[in-house]
């Protein structure tokens, strides 16, 4: 069974950084793509950053320079470094992933999301 497992929102000032966390289990980690997607209330759903098998790494732009995402294919687990937040990247976060290892925005697997929040 796959299962993803987001952690590491919490409440922040805006400037401040935030690591998430997206621990995986139940499939082969290293073939599968890993992206983290958020949703601020009364909005859509919106890619933030992903990973591909290959660690080709793609990021939204308005996110790009302070958002880092990595892997380790050890642990089973993507970050998202967030650094510089701002309160417009209020939102829960989830993490997704996909066996065809790329990066689009219609990933098989999600997992639960992680709430965080930026005060101005």
């Amino acid at each position: 069974e796959v299962q993803l497992q987001a952690s590491g929102g919490g409440l922040v000032q805006a400037g401040g950084s935030l690591r998430l966390s997206c621990a995986a289990s139940g499939f082969i980690f290293d073939e599968y793509a890993i992206a983290w997607f958020r949703q601020a209330p009364g909005k859509e759903r919106e890619g933030v950053s992903c990973i591909s098998s290959s660690d080709g790494t793609h990021y939204r732009d308005s996110v790009k320079g302070r958002f880092t995402i990595s892997r380790d294919n050890v642990k089973n687990t993507v970050y998202l470094q967030m650094n510089s937040l701002k309160p417009e990247d209020t939102a829960v976060y989830y993490c997704a992933a996909d066996p065809a290892g790329l990066c689009s925005d219609y990933l098989r697997y999600w997992g639960q999301g992680t709430q965080v929040t930026v005060s101005s």
